[in-house]
């Protein structure tokens, strides 16, 4: 695996699939840049999942996330970028992305953005729901 910023978020198998259980992770060395200033902004980045199948290899998120720190990006285009990569990677049942940036201008800035899994329709399911449908 190389040791240089990459956008490849590397999955592992889901040792547990059959149970739901909540990995937090957090990285309080976030860094991109200002696209309109080209002042870097520093951020804690906490990515809270439920897998499904997979798992994200933790040393490729570490590169992935790295791999911000020359790019100029808005937090919220950040924040929504990492999201939509990790769902991409693994299809998590569930996962949330904050990053919380760190003062600038005055203004501390606190992004969220969430992701959950649909259950799949089945007629079944839809008669146990609406039990009065055809």
């Amino acid at each position: 695996m190389p040791t240089q910023p990459s956008k490849t978020l590397e999955i592992i198998t889901n040792p547990s699939r059959r149970r739901n259980y909540e990995i937090y992770l957090e990285c309080p060395e976030f860094t991109c840049v200002c696209p309109k200033t080209g002042q870097p902004d520093f951020a804690t980045i906490r990515i809270t999942y439920i897998p499904d199948k997979w798992c994200i290899e933790l040393k490729s998120l570490k590169l992935y996330l790295w791999s911000y720190r020359q790019e100029g990006i808005f937090h919220e285009a950040a924040v929504n970028t990492i999201l939509d990569d990790i769902v991409k990677a693994i299809k998590p049942r569930r996962v949330s992305v904050a990053g919380d940036f760190y003062v600038r201008g005055g203004i501390r800035t606190v992004v969220t953005a969430e992701y959950k899994k649909r259950k799949k329709r089945t007629l079944l399911n839809d008669k146990i729901q609406n039990p009065k449908s055809k």
